[in-house]
Formats: structure tokens, sequence, C-alpha cells
């Protein structure tokens, strides 16, 4: 059975089948039921027509005039009982693909709700996977439900009730009989194949995930020759994958088998009544018709009934993760009472931060420091002292564990995300681009800037003399994950998209950490330039990034170990004189190391 209530799902899905504030997708949802009736109420007056026209063939005083009339009548029911039926299916698409729509809005939005640590803990291939066949699941459900087994079920109740009428409780019973075990053996066989199904669903995501991880890291691969390791990983999950495919199948061929034989079972009864009725005169021969027919008619809807109900099941187990991720709270939400930040000098302030990502290990103990408005601070220390950590906080991407961090005396927890990340602008130390143009890379900081404002942008990162050389300039296509650009380049384009953003306060991450030592260089002192005009902290290893700040801390183990100026600091002949020391030892080596 799936873990998810049929209660639950319906209420879920109901907004999308009956939607608010869309009166043309009401009414063609009222439409359609009114076409499934008619259609239904159609198709079921065939078999009547069938057996008059059989009776009146059998009487002596036959005349042409009246079988003319039920062939026509026969056909026309049938032909409209098609043309309603066509009709329910082209009404409902339409709220079928809303609600398709909607369902695939509302779960991308989701995604993008909740936190860098539910992120950073999914597998991509394995999440894009789910939402695929969740979407999927959902048109199955929306359509299936209603115009599939509500159908089966309507014209069940129509046939039992005219056997009923013509024949006695025998043959009405016996079909109610047959249609119940039918959907008795199809459900309990179908729950015995749902943990088969979801382990084919399993292996599968599990395979996805790890060939897209392998091609996501391809120069890591062709870096340490692990070609065939991967492949080998691959086989391996595909094995599974194989395995869980073959037992799917075996259990359906059960469920086939048997399925099969109950409605065989169902006919060869019902047709030994008609028979014996027809044998001791109680029925006519267009009774025996009657009969047959109706079966016949009967047999292929509860065929479908079982292909529908299988496929629903699927879409519940194929939705599991989806809906799942739908009611996944966010670890950082907007308060109630949440107001824009308001923003006059931009000043930041950490006052006495604790944070922890697990509650096991202290990454921040008690740090507090302020960043004036117009000022710069940098913020130095080895490799996991919890220097990126601070940018993170400051970005809302996790909420302090104790502490507060204030921008202009506000407490971001009680501000708008929206608003707190609209103030601010990142150049990260891992920039990672869209697969599209360089143009477009850049105008992400700011989508409604105009090309001159992108171009000039460009110009401050130094990078507008190296696009316009490039065949497409602009216009070049940067790759999967900018993978076409250098590590130098991305960083660039990084650093243009933030600065025309415009935000008051500038967060720059290892800005520099990917650039030689010329280009370093190069944009040191346009850098210097934007951080006139902003709030800045500055996160970095290299110390000759950060020698012109107006405060540097010092982290290590979590705690501030020294602050100050460049000079106090190196007077001192602290931790931080240690390090400016060892990396003025390295020379040119200290630039191609980030922390």
């Amino acid at each position: 059975m799936t873990s998810n209530n049929p209660h639950q799902i319906a209420r879920d899905l109901l907004p999308y089948l009956w939607p608010k504030n869309a009166p043309a997708l009401r009414r063609a949802v009222v439409c359609s039921l009114l076409c499934l009736i008619a259609a239904k109420a159609l198709i079921s007056l065939v078999p009547l027509i069938y057996k008059a026209l059989v009776d009146h063939l059998e009487g002596s005083a036959a005349t042409i005039a009246a079988p003319i009339g039920l062939v026509l009548a026969y056909g026309g029911a049938r032909l409209m009982a098609t043309v309603f039926d066509e009709l329910r299916i082209a009404l409902f698409t339409r709220v079928s693909g809303n609600a398709t729509r909607l369902l695939g809005l509302r779960v991308f939005r989701q995604l993008h709700q909740l936190s860098l640590r539910f992120h950073l803990d999914r597998k991509t291939g394995g999440l894009a996977r789910a939402i695929d066949r969740g979407t999927e699941g959902i048109s199955v459900i929306l359509s299936r439900v209603l115009f599939s087994l509500v159908p089966i079920a309507l014209e069940v109740a129509l046939v039992c009730t005219i056997l009923w009428h013509l024949f006695g409780a025998s043959f009405s019973l016996v079909t109610l009989a047959t249609v119940v075990v039918y959907a008795g053996y199809t459900i309990v066989m179908t729950s015995w194949r749902t943990r088969f199904r979801r382990l084919l669903n399993d292996a599968g995501a599990e395979a996805s995930s790890r060939s897209i991880d392998s091609l996501m890291n391809y120069e890591t691969v062709k870096y340490f020759g692990n070609e065939e390791h991967e492949a080998e990983r691959l086989d391996y999950a595909l094995r599974q994958q194989e395995q869980a495919s073959v037992q799917s199948q075996w259990t359906f061929v059960v469920l086939s088998i048997g399925q099969t034989f109950i409605i065989s079972a169902g006919l060869v009864v019902i047709m030994l009544m008609a028979a014996q009725g027809f044998k001791d005169g109680e029925m006519s021969l267009g009774d025996l018709v009657l009969v047959n027919a109706y079966l016949l008619q009967l047999y292929q809807p509860l065929n479908f009934f079982g292909l529908m109900y299988r496929e629903i099941r699927q879409a519940l187990i194929d939705m599991e993760d989806m809906l799942k991720l739908l009611r996944t709270s966010a670890e950082v939400a907007d308060q109630t009472d949440a107001r824009p930040l308001e923003i006059k000098v931009g000043g930041v302030e950490f006052a006495n931060v604790n944070f922890s990502y697990d509650g096991r290990r202290q990454i921040l103990d008690n740090i507090s420091f302020k960043i004036p408005a117009g000022q710069t601070v940098a913020v130095v220390g080895a490799t996991g002292a919890g220097k990126s950590t601070l940018s993170r906080l400051l970005y809302r991407f996790f909420d302090v564990t104790g502490g507060a961090i204030r921008i202009d005396g506000q407490d971001i927890r009680n501000v708008t995300q929206q608003s707190l990340r609209a103030t601010i602008g990142i150049v990260p130390q891992d920039t990672i681009l869209f697969n599209d143009t360089i143009r477009y890379n850049i105008a992400y900081g700011r989508p409604d800037a105009t090309a001159a404002e992108i171009e000039a942008a460009a110009r401050s990162a130094h990078i507008h003399s190296f696009i316009i050389g490039l065949p497409d300039g602009y216009e070049t296509r940067v790759g999967e994950r900018g993978l076409k650009l250098s590590g130098g380049e991305k960083q660039r384009v990084a650093i243009a998209r933030a600065v025309l953003k415009r935000p008051k306060i500038m967060v720059f991450d290892e800005a520099t950490s990917a650039l030689d030592t010329a280009t370093e260089r190069e944009i040191q002192n346009n850098l210097r330039e934007i951080s006139r005009h902003h709030t800045t902290m500055i996160v970095a290893h290299r110390l000759s990034t950060v020698v012109e700040a107006n405060e540097i801390i010092v982290l290590g183990a979590g705690g501030i170990v020294e602050r100050g100026s460049h000079a106090e600091l190196v007077e001192r002949k602290g931790q931080y004189a240690a390090m400016w020391k060892s990396q003025a030892s390295q020379g040119g080596r200290s630039h191609a190391h980030a922390g």
C-alpha cells in the first residue's frame, strides 16, 4: 500500500480539479460529466435496440420499415455515444493540462522555498526523476479516476439494473458478483505488486542519479582515469533495475491471468443461465442476444478497470516523493508578520552569533563584529574555520542558532527573505552559470537591465573586452554549469552579475580565488572601487585581497582569534602575521590556493 492517505491526496488534488476563480474550467468539468452520463446512457441502450431487432426479425410479421428504423437507431446510438465520449475527453484535456501545469509550477516554487540544507542532502538526478514521475502521476489520477473508474461504476450499475428489471435478480447478482470479485482480486494483487514497483522506481532513480552525478563531474573522472570505475558503478545500479523490472513483469503476468479467469468464469455462468432460460421458453432469442451483448460490453470496461486501477496505484507510488516534497516545511521561512527590510545606510552587525549545522559540532561560537555602512570588513582564517558560513547566514540560507544578525538595526529573521536578498550582492567562491548566453548570465543580476547597463557591468569586472572578442560576443553560450569558460572568466561574469544588481551590501566569498596573479591585480583596484560604494564583507583565504580592508577578522575554531587592520595584525605577530609570512614566502604559489 502507498504511504499516502487517499483522503489527503483527494484534498491535495481537488483544488486543481475544481479550480477557484476559473469559471471556464469549472464549466468544462461540468460539461465533461454531462457528456460522460450521456455516453453511458446511450451505450446502454444499444443492446436493447439489438434485442428488439432480433425479436422483430424472428417474428412472422416482420416488415422492412421496422428493421430499417431499428438498424438506424442502433447505429445512431453507437455514433452519438462515441461523439459524447470524445467530447468529454476533449473538454477535460484542458482541465487536466491546467492542473498539471499548476502543480508543476507549485513544485518548482516549493523547491526554491526549501532550505539549502535540503538541496545539499538530495541527489539532483533522483529529485528530477521523482518530479517527472509525480507530475505524470497527477495527470493519471485526474483523468483516470473521473473518466475511467467512475464511468465503469456507472455502466455496471446501469447494466445490473436493466438485467434485474428484465430477467430477475439472478442475472443481476451473478454479473455484480463477477465485477466485485474481479475488482477485489485486482486490488489485492495490485497492492502486492506495489512493493515490486517501488523497488523498480528506487533502482531507476539510483541509476539516474549515478549517471548524472558522473557526467556533472566529467573533469574529475578524467583527472583520475576512473571511466571504467564509473561504468561499473552504473552497471551495478542498472543490474538492480533490470532485476526489479523482471520481478515486476512476472507479478503483472500473474495478475493478468487471474483477471482473465474471473471474467471468463462469469461469462460462462451467465451464458449457461441464459441458454437454460431459452431452452425452457422463458427467454427469447433476442433476450439471449441481449445478455450476451451486455456481457461483452461489460468485459471491455472491466478489463479497462484493471488497467486503470494499476495505473492509479502506480501513479500514487510515483506521486509519493513529490507529495512529500510539497508537504515539506521550509526550514527557513518568513514570519507571519515579516516586513520588507528598510535600508537606510546599510550597516551590518553580527551580534553574539552561534551556529551549528547539525547540532553536534559548533561552527560559529559567539561571533560579534560590525560592518559600518560604506566600510569593508574582511574575514580570514584556515579552511573550515567558518568563513563562508557567515555569508550563508547573512543571506539567511540558514538561521543562526544563537544571537542575531542585524542590518540597520533590523534582525534579518524579522524581515522578508526577498527584501533581504535583494539588498545583498554576492560573488561566490564556486561560480555556477546557467547553460545560456553570457548576456543572460550577467543580466541575471537584474533581468530588466538594458544592453548598455549589462556592458557597463562587464567593463567593471574587466570582462567586456574578452566577450566582444568572442565570435558570438555576448550571445556566446557558456555550456552546462559554465564549463566552456575558464575559472577566472566565470568569476568575472559573477562579479559583473553582482555589480549589475546594484545592491547596498556586497559579499565577496573568495571572489578572486580562481584568478591568476595578473588578472587578480587587474581587478583588485576595481573591486576596491566597488567596495567604496557599498558595505562590503570579504571572505578570503588569500590575504593579499584584504590588505586594504577597514578591519580584518581572523577566525579560528569557530571563534574570533584576532581583529584589526592589516598593519596592526602584522605588527602584533600573531596568527594573522604567521599566515601573511607564510603566503608571502610562497610567492606566486599562494595565488593558486583557494580556501
